[in-house]
């Protein structure tokens, strides 16, 4: 089994962007706190944004480790600078609306299920415990996110039209999912995690059959590319690093 303190670089690389996909993902859900369309939602998506967040901590906790240089969770999530992020860019685009939010959580939510089964087998023990653990609340991430595209999709005329552009939106950023460079290639080779590549299959498996229950059309690929897990990021994440960042910016150090 590979540990902490590995001196491989891709190694951390690939666990920074597991890491950093639900950290930007938990702090976009979070701003739905108190404002979302009934209170049962409200405190749905307050977990989901917490749990995205648990997830973040002992990933971030385990690269800090790997890294060996001392920085922790906090250092690690609140004093980097935009282009150290490796988020898929999907993560970072604003909320807009509640429709526009649950057909991401969908997407991003099946693909979150199908790595962290895989993850569980992870050569690195400490990533599969986490994968293990992980697992479980991104089924129901995702097993929530898609009855609301259903019942959105296969509602109104209006709510049917409204969830069908935003997948129509956000679907290309999907292709950023299965996007697999040398450090998919290293990861895969040493047994830490699967090349990005070989998830798109099983994804699908899951997206289809929640898109035609809800009457939607899954939009056809296209040369659509976006590059946030390499450190290249939309207008939006400079915007939303300012507000997750500012506590830990203005009084460094600081804890609860």
């Amino acid at each position: 089994m590979t540990q902490a303190n590995s001196a491989n670089p891709a190694h951390l690389e690939y666990v920074l962007r597991l890491a950093d996909n639900v950290l930007i993902l938990g702090q976009r859900i979070s701003e739905w706190c108190g404002h979302a369309p009934v209170i049962e939602e409200d405190l749905a998506l307050s977990n989901m944004a917490l749990d995205l967040i648990g997830q973040a901590r002992l990933l971030l906790t385990h690269a800090g480790r790997l890294e060996g240089r001392g920085r922790d969770e906090d250092q690690l999530a609140f004093l980097r600078v935009e282009r150290d992020y490796r988020n898929l860019t999907l993560v970072e685009v604003p909320n807009q609306d509640f429709g526009r939010t649950v057909v991401r959580n969908m997407l991003f939510g099946a693909f979150q299920v199908v790595l962290w089964e895989r993850l569980t087998a992870s050569a690195d023990s400490e990533l599969a415990a986490i994968a293990a653990k992980s697992l479980k609340e991104a089924r129901y991430h995702f097993s929530h996110a898609a009855e609301w595209v259903v019942r959105l999709g296969d509602g109104t005329a209006l709510s049917h039209d409204k969830v069908q552009a935003a997948l129509d939106e956000l679907w290309p950023y999907t292709n950023e999912f299965f996007a697999s460079d040398e450090t998919d290639a290293a990861a895969a080779a040493a047994g830490i995690g699967p090349a990005s590549n070989t998830l798109e299959a099983d994804w699908e498996n899951a997206v289809l059959p929640v898109l035609a229950q809800a009457t939607l059309v899954a939009p056809a690929r296209t040369p659509f590319k976006t590059f946030g897990k390499f450190g290249r990021h939309s207008e939006h994440m400079g915007h939303l690093l300012a507000t997750m960042q500012y506590m830990q910016r203005t009084y460094p150090g600081a804890q609860w």
